[in-house]
């Protein structure tokens, strides 16, 4: 189904900035497959109008490829001829000469889409553009900006020190998926439980939030996309792979692995099958394409043999965790069994992933609007032999830190969830060097029962202290709450804090 263009105000008016300034600017515009950089750039070209060359790369030939990107110039600037069917300029250096005497006199935008198809074939033309900007186009009124999805290549090529286009460009955006805020602006006929559930599927990717039919219950959307035979969700798992690598077994078998609870590399390594000495290999490739991170706990200062490994992408973490083992149901069309296990499982799974990725996210904006009393320098969770804490902001400075728990449960939660962390993990997680101030969080689905709600009177009549640290207050949060907040902080709807970008 079609959607109207929704968000990325902040790009847009970072992309209107450049274009305005005058002088030559370049822009480097990457993130992860589907998730909207295309969209992005044409938007920007639809609404501003301006003089603008738009061009995609194709994993074809160099020749191809310069033959190509020659007659998209050659037919922007010669817009009532027919293209020759051979024109082609012979070099490079040609063709982005052609651009700067385009961009002359007049302001031009030139948006290079998927560069990284034009360094997988030609790795030189960084070098090439580098001598090419330095010496000519950032002379011009051009605005150019490259665009790829091959995160590792990109950040290798524009980021790196040494890297030739290195501290050329004037701006990058990083475009990632949208967040759980955005999900009401897309899905508004859902409920809360269902965009969450949507959410720690599809996770935040506009191009598969656009496969979505709210007509359709969720039961009925993971039949229709992702439990039919030959269905596009089904491949995209092996596309994303091979574009960072060709031998895709190990990786999937890695992937599995961490779907299925192994984060450490002693777990990755004896769910996946694979000698321990080659998993740091694999999860070095995985972490470098952006579909794997290494976390620690945020109350470690310095390095830390306390990681484990988690997948960052919903969809992957969903398909590797639910629908790798089913490819042979999928094929035969037996649905309602693979629809039966993945509903018995989902609501720990959305527990275990979703709902506290969800909560951390709300703790980092909260904290940024004041409606938290600390604002945190960084949020994830905690643990150690004794106790694991699922979300955790803390300031060191300050020495001030958030400690929550969230459940996702049909039930209200009850005193006890609260109780344990304040009385007993607290304590266990909170750093020994210092002194602390703590403000207590719970997180609930279906809200709290009257026994907690008293227990957080309690608490905030009355401070409760530690060894080295003393609280501050607690605030009980159900997903009503949390939605209609995360929908205001996340869209700057200025009803109670004012217009807020993060």
């Amino acid at each position: 189904m079609e959607f109207e263009f929704i968000g990325r105000q902040q790009e847009l008016r970072r992309m209107d900035d450049l274009w305005n300034r005058k002088t030559a600017q370049f822009l480097v515009l990457y993130g992860r497959r589907r998730v909207g950089k295309t969209a992005l750039l044409v938007e920007w070209i639809r609404r501003s109008h301006n003089r603008a060359l738009y061009w995609v790369a194709s994993p074809t030939s160099l020749a191809a490829q310069l033959r190509d990107f020659s007659q998209a110039i050659y037919s922007f600037s010669h817009p009532d001829v027919q293209v020759p069917e051979h024109f082609t300029y012979a070099t490079w250096k040609q063709a982005f000469e052609e651009i700067a005497t385009l961009a002359q006199e007049q302001r031009l935008a030139l948006f290079i889409d998927e560069f990284t198809f034009l360094l997988e074939v030609n790795p030189g033309i960084a070098g090439e553009l580098q001598n090419l900007w330095d010496h000519r186009l950032s002379h011009t009124n051009l605005f150019l900006c490259l665009s790829g999805s091959h995160l590792g290549m990109m950040k290798r090529e524009f980021l790196s020190y040494q890297a030739p286009l290195y501290g050329r460009a004037s701006a990058q955006i990083y475009l990632k998926p949208f967040f759980f805020g955005q999900t009401k602006l897309f899905f508004p006929k859902y409920s809360a439980v269902d965009r969450v559930a949507i959410y720690s599927i599809f996770g935040g990717v506009p191009a598969y939030w656009m496969q979505i039919d709210q007509s359709k219950s969720v039961s009925q959307t993971i039949k229709r996309e992702l439990l039919t035979p030959n269905n596009l969700m089904q491949a995209e798992p092996r596309l994303l792979l091979q574009d960072f690598i060709s031998a895709t077994h190990n990786y999937i078998s890695i992937l599995s692995a961490i779907a299925n609870g192994a984060h450490t590399i002693k777990e990755i390594s004896q769910e996946a099958g694979i000698p321990n000495v080659n998993p740091p290999k694999y999860l070095a490739v995985l972490t470098d394409a952006g579909f794997v991170e290494r976390r620690v706990p945020v109350t470690n200062i310095g390095p830390s043999r306390e990681g484990r490994y988690h997948i960052t992408d919903p969809y992957l973490r969903f398909y590797f965790r639910f629908l790798v083992g089913r490819q042979a149901q999928i094929a035969l069309g037996v649905q309602e069994q693979a629809l039966a296990e993945i509903t018995r499982h989902m609501i720990d799974f959305i527990g275990t992933y979703t709902w506290e990725e969800i909560c951390r996210e709300w703790v980092l904006r909260a904290g940024a609007a004041g409606i938290l009393p600390y604002l945190p320098d960084e949020v994830g969770s905690a643990w150690n032999s004794k106790a694991q804490v699922d979300v955790v902001g803390i300031n060191t400075m300050e020495k001030t830190i958030i400690l929550g728990e969230c459940k996702w449960l049909l039930k209200p939660a009850d005193r006890k969830v609260m109780a344990e962390l304040v009385e007993e993990k607290a304590s266990l997680i909170i750093p020994t060097k210092g002194n602390w101030k703590v403000f207590f969080l719970g997180f609930s689905r279906s809200g709290w029962t009257s026994g907690s709600l008293a227990y957080q009177d309690e608490i905030n009549r009355n401070p409760v202290k530690g060894e080295n640290w003393v609280s501050t207050g607690m605030q009980l949060i159900d997903l009503e709450r949390l939605d209609r907040e995360m929908n205001e902080l996340t869209n700057g709807v200025p009803k109670y804090y004012g217009e807020i970008e993060i």
